[in-house]
């Protein structure tokens, strides 16, 4: 039986997916990729023993960060409208010694902007957050894990279509 692969990340860069030249790999400090957390609606029957969260096919707002070292004079430009950015990464297979890229599609608008404190003798960066996310999608290598778009209604996990019967049912 197989068991699941050691995988190192190595490096990891945040870009506008809209233009080249806008790489963060040599400032970058930290990206974080949103988790993903499914709504759930409470049933608290008044004649049961005990409430219950039921998990539905959708997920809470998406937050995804980054965090730069220095200034970043791109984050400025379009602060607050929304963009689309590629949030990448590098992770090496520990088994094979194969590097295998990552890459998250985000459409949202960056909407936080906090520098660290000022210490001159320190290298210090900034910390950047999304709103309004519509759109975020994840792979790794070829194969897709997660997408999720708000205006297509499509919800996907591993390739599974968590929606595709709820649009049905709706005639949509």
């Amino acid at each position: 039986m197989a068991q699941q692969p050691l995988l190192l990340l190595e490096a990891v860069d945040v870009r506008r997916a809209t233009q080249s030249g806008t790489s963060r790999a040599n400032t970058i400090a930290t990206l974080t990729i949103p988790p993903l957390k499914f709504v759930t609606a409470e049933h608290n029957p008044g004649g049961g023993v005990m409430a219950v969260n039921y998990v539905q096919r959708r997920i809470e707002a998406l937050e995804p960060a980054f965090s730069v070292k220095g200034l970043d004079r791109d984050v400025f430009r379009g602060m607050g409208v929304k963009d689309a950015w590629t949030f990448a990464a590098a992770y090496r297979d520990k088994d094979t010694g194969i590097a295998i890229g990552a890459r998250g599609i985000i459409e949202g608008a960056v909407n936080s902007w906090e520098p660290d404190e000022s210490d001159p003798a320190e290298f210090k960066g900034c910390n950047h957050m999304f709103a309004e996310v519509t759109h975020f999608e994840f792979s790794l290598g070829d194969e897709e894990w997660v997408y999720f778009d708000a205006q297509e209604r499509v919800a996907r996990l591993m390739g599974e279509d968590l929606f595709a019967d709820v649009r049905q049912a709706l005639g949509a």
